[in-house]
């Protein structure tokens, strides 16, 4: 592992990432054993397989990160600039600390916490645990833990420290719970605490914005058990807790918990309640399906009521879990519990009719051993054949009813935004070239099939929507267009998008009228672009500023 200098400076090494892409893109064959040694994509690949990789800027930074010890080039970049705090006072360099192993909840702010960096600068700041007691608790340091309370018995029930938070909280909500190195530690001083008479049910008010360290939401705390079970999902601290006595009925526990079951089941062992928390339509995101099988095991309503939100649009749970396209095993659970399978939208679509336009035939299969098949007619034949990416049989539907697809109601139009939100391009394609009104809005954010494309960073289906007529400048339902969505995903990264490629789409974006960007002079993380100060990731943000140097987009 190379070591970082200790004037290390983010514009250095953004050189350096770029040096070793245009490097790559010669054929340099160091350049590419680099790549083969640090990048996870090109591990074990040869010198012709690496180079027929297309690498692009993020796998550069990434594969520089890597070379460091980092695990990404965000978190390298944030211990670069991090660590220049330790030439001005201590207190800025605790409290940046604090920022990066707690969530914004916690914190006030807006930045991501970063575990992995608030641990490497404490390997190389370990007097930082003297700085703050919180920062002891966050660290799971026991000695420093002790000492403080040793020193002040009283703070064990009490709120303090720069982030005014009582002990147990800060143990329980350390973002570094979630590195194995920290996690026994964490659990140790939590037991500790517990031991000496800490409540398992402290909590504090919500601090993420608009609320503020100075003025949190007292009306949704943040329960030591939230931070156990729903932020860290340790079943080993969830545990602790609840045999401690800790309320599984926090508000927020439960619903948090489904991304690891052993954290849920242990949640409803000391009878938490299902009912009331949305946990049941979380689970539906969840792609192993054991989390929902355990609340409706523990009372979890198979037919719950709807509230209001996204997943009012679709509401019972089963036309949900359809419509997010979850895993047969889920549609199975539902049924088994009692949900019904002739459920319908608030638009009088079926279960069976909705996973047809869904493409579902396994679903769908499952609906009719129930007793749910319906006789289709030609407007649910000609959505299924489109939803299946049939443009044969789509075609075949049209041919003897060309009023479709300018016959559909809203409601089954919406399925080529959903379709792209899924990820299903070819399904998109069917239906665009078929005549599908190309800016119908869908998905959970009410977007266009071209603000879905972006979002998941898909410039192949980009450039075909803006080629057929799409226009970039489509509001989705959080007030923007496509650059307010590639600002959002190339900052952000959001998973479960596949391979997604923001700067290729950022190029197609300019290939189609939208204007070359400029250096915002007042800061230098953002562009100016189109009348809008924004923020793009570093690649995006060249691409858009013209420096790139990439291929061409396509059209």
């Amino acid at each position: 592992m190379k070591k970082l200098p200790p004037d290390a400076h983010p514009d250095h090494l953004k050189k350096q990432a770029k040096a070793l892409l245009r490097l790559y893109r010669q054929g340099d064959a160091g350049a590419v054993a680099r790549f083969v040694a640090s990048l996870p994509a090109a591990v074990h690949r040869t010198h012709d397989e690496t180079l027929a990789l297309g690498l692009r800027l993020h796998d550069a930074q990434s594969c520089i990160a890597r070379e460091y010890g980092f695990a990404s080039w965000a978190d390298l970049g944030v211990f670069v600039e991090t660590h220049a705090l330790t030439r001005q006072s201590r207190s800025l360099l605790s409290r940046r600390w604090l920022d990066l192993a707690y969530g914004a909840d916690v914190t006030g702010g807006f930045g991501a916490a970063r575990p992995r960096v608030a641990a490497q600068l404490l390997r190389d700041h370990p007097d930082l645990v003297s700085v703050d007691p919180v920062i002891a608790c966050a660290a799971g340091d026991l000695d420093a833990v002790k000492a403080a309370l040793a020193a002040d018995p009283g703070w064990i029930a009490r709120a303090g420290g720069a982030l005014k938070l009582p002990p147990l909280v800060a143990v329980t909500h350390s973002r570094l719970g979630q590195l194995p190195e920290f996690a026994p530690r964490l659990r140790a001083c939590a037991r500790h605490l517990l031991d000496a008479g800490a409540d398992p049910n402290q909590r504090i008010g919500n601090r993420y914005p608009p609320a503020s360290l100075a003025e949190p939401d007292a009306s949704a705390p943040l329960s030591a058990l939230y931070g156990a079970a729903g932020v860290n999902r340790d079943p080993a601290l969830t545990a602790m807790l609840l045999e401690a006595g800790a309320d599984p009925n926090d508000g927020e526990s439960l619903y948090h918990s489904v991304e690891n079951p052993a954290c849920t089941r242990l949640l409803l062992e000391h009878g938490a309640r299902v009912g009331g928390t949305n946990a049941l339509r979380r689970a539906l995101d969840v792609p192993d399906a054991a989390a929902l099988e355990l609340l409706l095991a523990h009372g979890g309503d198979p037919n719950e009521p709807a509230g209001e939100g996204p997943t009012k649009t679709w509401g019972a749970p089963l036309l949900r879990a359809i419509a997010v396209r979850c895993p047969a095993r889920h549609v199975a659970a539902l049924l088994e519990a009692g949900a019904d399978p002739r459920a319908r939208t608030a638009a009088g679509v079926s279960a069976y009719r909705l996973a047809m336009q869904a493409g579902l035939s396994d679903v769908a299969a499952l609906l009719r051993a129930a007793g749910a098949e319906e006789t289709l007619d030609a407007q649910d034949a000609f959505v299924a054949a489109c939803a299946r990416a049939d443009a044969d049989d789509a075609r075949r539907i049209q041919a003897k009813h060309p009023e479709l697809p300018g016959a559909l109601s809203d409601d089954r139009l919406r399925l080529l935004p959903d379709a792209a939100a899924w990820g299903s391009r070819e399904a998109v394609k069917v239906m665009v070239e078929l005549g599908w009104p190309i800016a119908a809005r869908g998905g959970d954010w009410d977007a266009s099939a071209l603000n879905h494309a972006v979002f998941r960073g898909d410039a192949e289906l980009l450039a075909f929507l803006l080629a057929r007529g799409a226009s970039w400048r489509e509001l989705h339902g959080f007030g923007s267009d496509a650059l307010g969505t590639l600002s959002w995903a190339s900052v952000n990264e959001p998973e479960g998008v596949g391979d997604p490629d923001w700067e290729a789409c950022a190029r197609v974006l300019i290939a189609h009228g939208v204007p070359q960007a400029v250096r915002d002079p007042s800061n230098p993380d953002r562009v100016l672009i189109d009348g809008r100060a924004m923020r793009f990731s570093e690649a995006v943000s060249d691409v858009l500023l013209g420096i790139d140097g990439g291929a061409s987009a396509s059209t």
